[in-house]
């Protein structure tokens, strides 16, 4: 079972999960939107069994970390200063660095400004070279085949601009049950669904999240993705701290691109890298659309997998996510 850990640096609190030995080489696991440590429940015994030393942060905003009252607190820069802060806090000078959705900007942009700190990198669903240089970017890359200009000019990408313009109103749809929001959103991938717009897409045009009605509905709990025990922990967490956090991570575009373009080596990566694809995830789709293509340009040692998943990879599909770590780990990164 993981035990929890919370460590300060530099004024900043960061709450963590760890399970395996102290003394084993650090994997950390990055969480995203809008998730805790507990998203890597099903990773971090697989491997810790493996002698690994597996950390799951809470990401500041979230959980039991250091929560802020500035859009501008939550930028990618600051992440990823929390992240080396905790890694320094756990006496390891490198890492193997696992993130996905929000948690996927921050381990690239530790790959790729920090190499030195990194030993491998691995994400899911969101490749590299997209976000981290802000929406404007993976908005180039959208499928108009899938999302006609006229119709759709930003793609699924439309809710990432709700945030900008409506901050206050996404936060409060959200924020009005945070129980129907999380079964709302952790829902299984959905095969029909492939090549036909996400229903972020239409967000503004909608009225806002949850067709602007204010609050999510109440759907049946989706038991592939979270049980009752994992809906109560996501929900006691995000009553307490709220969504000003969570979201505040979309209103940093400007900010981020400019740290990306701070990167090492024009952002090219030599270690060991890992993409696992969603085939199921219509916002970050990448199997059919070009969203991997800079990755693929920006990578010398790049093994790519596409696990039949929607967007929450690691609790849909944990034992593949599992296997192909462990298959990876074996035979790429090494020791």
């Amino acid at each position: 079972m993981p035990t929890l850990g919370v460590i300060e640096t530099n004024g900043h609190t960061t709450s963590y999960l760890e399970e395996g030995p102290k003394d084993g080489p650090l994997i950390m696991f990055v969480h995203g939107w809008p998730e805790l440590s507990h998203s890597w429940r099903h990773q971090l015994p697989a491997m810790a069994r493996l002698g690994f030393h597996a950390v799951a942060p809470d990401l500041r905003g979230y959980g039991g970390s250091s929560k802020y009252r500035d859009h501008d607190a939550y930028s990618q820069e600051k992440v990823v200063t929390d992240m080396l802060g905790l890694a320094d806090g756990l006496n390891a000078e490198t890492a193997v660095w696992v993130g996905h959705d929000w948690g996927s900007p921050t381990v690239w942009n530790i790959a790729s400004h920090h190499p030195d700190r990194c030993r491998a990198v691995a994400s899911l669903c969101v490749p590299y070279a997209t976000l981290e240089y802000g929406v404007d970017r993976v908005i180039e890359l959208v499928d108009r085949r899938v999302y006609p200009l006229d119709e759709y000019p930003v793609g699924q990408w439309d809710y990432q601009l709700y945030y900008q313009e409506c901050f206050e109103k996404a936060q409060s749809a959200m924020e009005a049950n945070v129980g129907n929001t999380i079964k709302a959103l952790f829902r299984c991938g959905n095969p029909d669904a492939v090549g036909k717009p996400a229903v972020t897409a239409s967000i503004r045009s909608s009225g806002g999240w949850f067709g602007g009605g204010g609050e999510a509905p109440d759907l049946p709990l989706d038991a592939e993705v979270i049980s009752t025990d994992d809906l109560a922990v996501y929900s006691q967490a995000l009553q307490s701290s709220g969504f000003f956090g969570a979201n505040s991570y979309y209103m940093n575009h400007e900010a981020n691109t400019i740290y990306a373009k701070t990167a090492v080596d024009q952002g090219r990566l030599a270690m060991p890298v890992l993409f696992m694809a969603a085939r199921y995830d219509s916002v970050c789709e990448s199997v059919d659309s070009a969203l991997g293509r800079p990755m693929r340009e920006q990578c010398s040692d790049l093994t790519e997998v596409t696990v039949d998943s929607g967007h929450w990879m690691a609790q849909e599909c944990p034992q593949e996510v599992n296997d192909v770590l462990e298959t990876w780990i074996a035979g790429e990164v090494g020791g």
